[in-house]
This record gives C-alpha cells, structure tokens and sequence, in this order.
C-alpha cells in the first residue's frame, strides 16, 4: 500500500511571485524576438495611445500589446477581424500571472501597409461623403490664372508650362512649391493649398506629381492633403501619377487627370479653336438677324397692302350710309302706302254699315280720328328706326377721317397734285406739303 509524504521538500517552496518572475526569465529567455501571425479581437486604444488587443487563431488566443513609439509609424489601423504577421517579444505581466507579446512591428496578412492604409482612409472619406459628386465643384472653362502645387524643379512643372502657354498663350501660371515625396510632403502640399485659398486670386489650383511606386505617392494618400483639398474653395484638380494610378487626393479632388499633361489640356483650351468658334458664332449670328430681317419686312410688306386707304373707306362708308337711307325711305313709303291703303278699307267698310242717319258732325269726327292715327302711325315708326339710323351714323363717324384727326394722327398730301404722302420715297426736296390736322391744315416745305 502506498504511503503518501506530507513533508516539506528539501528545496524550500515557491512563492507565486518567485514562480512568476523565473517563469517570465524562462519565457523571455527562450523566445527573445519573434514573428507571430493571427487574428485581431478586442482591439482597444486608450488615450495614452498604445494598442492593446487579443490575437488568436482556431484552438488558442494570447494578449498583446504594442506601445505608442512602436505604434507611431504604421501606415495602417489595426482592427478586429485583421489578421496580422508581427515582429515582437514574450513577456509575462506579473500581477496578473499571463503572458503576452510585445509587439515592435506589425503588418497585414494578403496586402502591404500602405495597402491597408489607403483601403482604411478610402473608406472612411467615402463613408463621410467626400467622394460625392454632388459636393465637386466645377472647373472653370477658362481660367484666368492656375495655381501648380508641384515639386518647382520637376519636369512635371516645365511639361504642364509648355502645355498650357502652347494651348493659351499669355494665360498666367504661378507655382506653389511643395514637396512631393518624403515625410514632410503631405504637410507641404496642405499648406500650399491653404496658402492658395488666402491668397484667393487663382481659379484653379492643380495638384501634380509624376508616375512612381505606392511608397512614392504616398503623400497623396494621407488624410492631411484629403482634408485639405476637400476643403479648398477654389477647384483643386489632382494630377498624380499615370493613368492608372489611383490616389486618395483623386476621388477627393473636383476633377482626376490621368496625367499632369493631360491635366494641362484639361485645363487649358485652344486659343485658336477659341477664337474660330467666336468667328463661326458671329457669322451665325448675322445670317440669323438678317433672316430675321428679311421675315420682317416680307411681313411689313405684306401688312402694308392689306391697310385701306382712308379716303376709299370715308367713300364706302357714304355709300353705304346713302344705299341705308335710301331704303329706309323706302321701306317707311311701303309702310305707310299699306297702312293708308288698310286705313281706307276700313274706312269703307265702317261706311258701308253707317245709318243713313249719320250725322255731319259724326263724320267730321270720324275723319279727325283718321288723321290722328295716320300721324301716330308715321311716328311710331319713325321713332323704331331712328335708334338704327343714329347707331349706323356714329359707326359711318369712327370711320371718318375726322375723327381719326382727333385722335391725333394727320394726313399728309402733296400741293401739287393732292397725294397723299405715305412713304418717305414719295416727296422729294422743295415739294410742298400740306398737312391736315383735326382743326385745320399746314402748309410745309421738304427740305431733306
């Protein structure tokens, strides 16, 4: 049967601090520098600026920390979900008994930094709204100044120069120099931009830089030189790399060239093709007035021989007033020959029924009675038509000349012949003139 020991050992007994610290000896001392790859969770930065997260794989996970002077010059974000390679220590936490790696350096998995870093800064500025459309503004068609932000010793500068002063001689370019590349250009390029919205005397501000890797068109890519063109006020067009190179300042600025030259043609347009289209415009411009011209008068023309003289008018308004008058007698003679005639039938036929002792007196009466209906007839009748005589004489007045004279015109005839003068190509110098107003007529002379 077994005997279980409960002496101490002969070596004494650990403390949890002593065990800790050989632990954290045997740990550092084994695994002094070493790459780790895993997955990102439980991301945190406080406000002392280090990263503290948990990395992990399918069957374990371990703590790691990576301080603020490591942490200082990533490119890129870490977040949850990212899996990483890192560059890193073992070391244990005493107080609490774990252990963790201390990262020096950490990078993607499947991308580079900068990869990563653009991808993160696209995404953020586009979640905000600054890749809109609806937020660009329009380049002018004709700048009167453009403002090159751009290395000043570049062929980039020199090529846009030739460019533009070949398209638009005398246009007026000024250079902002910055720096491109390095370190301090992301703040250079901002601050020209800034310097260039002060100023506010160009029309539009490019961005410029030749074709070269990711690691050189970094600066293009940094959330300072975005914020900076996002809020410029005059147009910034961005003009970075080759055609195929894209950059963070491209989907910010208000208009992406290809290529600085292209950027420059852009920009830019012929003067030439200007001017020719001015020219072509004003030819348009003249054959439609003349059309317009010629329409016009065709028209005038055409007005003119429709007007009615107005003596012809005053004339067949007389006739017309004397054919009215005419048969308006007539018709009254018509009417009071049948009333006369039916007055005399029954005249008859009341003496054919009298007594033959009528009196002389009831006779007498008789005939005064006739006379006076007679007379009530005439005018009653008169009286219906005389309101149409009276409308037909003010209508025959509005169409004299009279009192077209008094409403101010006047009517011009030659002394010599009576003509009436309607065009100016009708008197000559020296022809007398009379002018008829409404009160009366004036005698004049041509002189011109």
């Amino acid at each position: 049967m077994a005997q279980t020991h409960t002496s101490l050992p002969e070596s004494g007994i650990y403390t949890v601090s002593r065990l800790t610290g050989e632990i954290k000896v045997l740990l550092e001392k084994q695994f002094p520098i070493i790459w780790v790859e895993g997955e990102i969770s439980n991301f945190k930065r406080p406000g002392s600026g280090h990263f503290y997260f948990t990395l992990k794989d399918s069957t374990a996970q371990v703590q790691a920390v990576m301080f603020v002077n490591q942490n200082r010059g990533l490119k890129f974000m870490p977040e949850d979900g990212m899996k990483i390679t890192g560059l890193g220590r073992i070391s244990v936490y005493a107080p609490r008994g774990n252990y963790q790696v201390i990262f020096e350096h950490i990078m993607p998995q499947g991308m580079g930094e900068l990869v990563a870093a653009f991808e993160q800064l696209k995404k953020k500025l586009a979640d905000e709204g600054l890749f809109d459309p609806g937020r660009k503004k329009p380049v002018p068609f004709l700048p009167a100044k453009v403002c090159l932000i751009s290395s000043p010793t570049g062929a980039v500068v020199h090529d846009m120069i030739h460019v533009m002063t070949r398209r638009f001689p005398g246009i007026e370019i000024e250079i902002l120099p910055a720096s491109v590349q390095g370190d301090k250009a992301a703040v250079e390029i901002a601050a020209a931009l800034a310097l260039a919205n002060r100023r506010a005397d160009a029309d539009v501000l490019v961005v410029a830089r030749g074709g070269g890797s990711l690691e050189d068109l970094f600066a293009f890519n940094t959330e300072t030189v975005a914020r900076a063109v996002a809020a410029s006020a005059i147009p910034v067009v961005s003009a970075v790399g080759h055609e195929t190179d894209f950059t963070i300042c491209d989907f910010v600025a208000d208009l992406r060239a290809p290529t600085p030259s292209a950027a420059a043609e852009l920009i830019v347009p012929v003067k030439k093709e200007l001017l020719a289209h001015c020219r072509n415009l004003r030819v348009r411009m003249v054959k439609g007035f003349d059309n317009i011209i010629r329409h016009r008068r065709r028209a005038l023309r055409d007005m003119a021989k429709r007007l009615i003289d107005p003596r012809r008018a005053l004339g067949d308004a007389l006739l017309r007033l004397d054919e009215l008058a005419m048969r308006l007698v007539r018709a009254l003679d018509r009417e009071i020959a049948k009333r006369a005639e039916r007055l005399a039938w029954q005249q008859k036929q009341l003496f054919s029924r009298m007594p033959e002792r009528l009196t002389t007196e009831g006779l007498a009466l008789t005939d005064r009675l006739v006379e006076r209906l007679s007379s009530a007839m005439q005018t009653t009748y008169l009286r219906e038509n005389r309101h149409r005589v009276d409308g037909l004489t003010q209508r025959l007045f509005a169409l004299s000349p009279r009192a077209v004279l008094e409403r101010g015109y006047s009517i011009t005839q030659k002394v010599s012949d009576g003509q009436v003068i309607k065009k100016t190509g009708q008197a000559d110098p020296g022809d007398a003139l009379t002018i008829i107003v409404s009160d009366g007529s004036v005698r004049c002379t041509v002189d011109r």
